[in-house]
């Protein structure tokens, strides 16, 4: 063989130029037909469905799982899992609510509420701050690691008020979770804003960019100057402040911490992320494929409680909705991983 000669590719390998990016595109936004297809359904169903106080329900009820799927996704990204969201969404607001509310309600009464919120926000960073150094410093099982962060916080957060409701919360804690504006709930605009933010930030920021590259190959990442220990380490951080904002837009919803808080969402949020194509091997996916997740899994859900069907079986649809995702992966040739 010639120098100027190079090795066929193996039979299955070689693709045509852009067809791994329509492959991509098919993935993420493939679900949108999925979601229209359950919005005709809803409303053969239930006249209510398709009314604007039914359907802003359903906007607000997944505002906070958007924003957690929003976190996940930029940890999917880089190749790495944050099992521990969930916890902190019920920690967070709950230590915060603990420290600020007096004695009778169940609180210490130590803090006012502006100094409150910023605790509230404080251990969410810690938290993704302490993921990341045992990730990236340690060299630790991410999804280990943040599994035993998930059980420590669970019992933490019980623990703190003894596993009762914290209720009577002051207005700085309510007033993202209850104010409305222009007709939506601002609970919907600040997921919205997110995702749009996010979006911009992954498809035309370098830092964006960055993370596609260490997920997608974190040796060839290094090489073109990135540094892999401080994009992940940065990724945890902002997802435990983005899982900390969801906790206290679910408490201002509920006008309540309760013991429970954030509890099994984890499981919503991988799902949304995989039925929107995002890859659990890292370096693919867009935020908008998994904005299609939490829609569609945000109507069924709706659509299923007003048939007054039982939360069990809303869990197996949920179940069901993520092994269809994976076969349109499958069909699509994005799921590279062999039987």
């Amino acid at each position: 063989m010639s120098k100027t000669e190079t090795m066929p590719a193996p039979e299955g390998v070689r693709r045509r130029p852009g067809e791994g990016r329509r492959r991509a595109l098919t993935v993420q936004l493939g679900m949108i037909p999925a979601v229209v297809i359950a919005l005709v359904i809803g409303s053969l169903v239930n006249d209510a469905f398709l009314t604007l106080g039914n359907l802003a329900n359903v906007l607000q009820q997944s505002s906070e799982l958007a924003i957690l799927v929003v976190a996940e996704t930029l940890i999917l990204l880089t190749g790495r899992f944050d099992l521990s969201l969930e916890s902190v969404v019920g920690f967070a607001p709950m230590l915060a609510a603990w420290l600020v509310l007096p004695a009778a309600v169940g609180g210490v009464g130590a803090l006012p509420a502006t100094v409150g919120l910023v605790v509230l926000f404080a251990v969410g960073a810690l938290t993704g701050l302490f993921n990341g150094l045992m990730v990236t410093r340690l060299r630790l099982n991410a999804f280990i690691v943040t599994l035993a962060m998930l059980i420590l916080l669970r019992g933490a957060t019980l623990g703190v008020a003894n596993g009762r409701t914290l209720a009577d919360l002051p207005a700085p804690f309510t007033y993202l979770g209850s104010t409305a504006f222009l007709g939506l709930p601002f609970t919907v605009w600040i997921a919205a804003a997110l995702f749009a933010g996010v979006h911009w930030f992954l498809r035309h920021h370098r830092h964006g960019r960055a993370l596609y590259a260490v997920g997608g190959n974190s040796t060839a990442a290094r090489a073109a100057g990135i540094r892999v220990p401080s994009v992940i380490l940065a990724v945890y951080v902002v997802a435990g402040l983005l899982a900390a904002l969801a906790g206290l837009l679910l408490a201002g919803r509920l006008a309540a911490v309760t013991a429970g808080q954030g509890q099994n969402m984890i499981f919503s949020v991988f799902a949304a992320a995989v039925i929107g194509g995002i890859s659990l091997n890292g370096g693919r996916g867009s935020i908008l494929g998994a904005l299609t997740g939490v829609l569609l899994l945000g109507v069924i859900s709706n659509i299923l409680t007003l048939s007054q069907i039982s939360t069990f079986w809303i869990d197996a649809a949920n179940g069901a909705i993520i092994l269809g995702a994976l076969l349109i992966q499958r069909a699509t040739g994005e799921t590279s991983e062999e039987p």
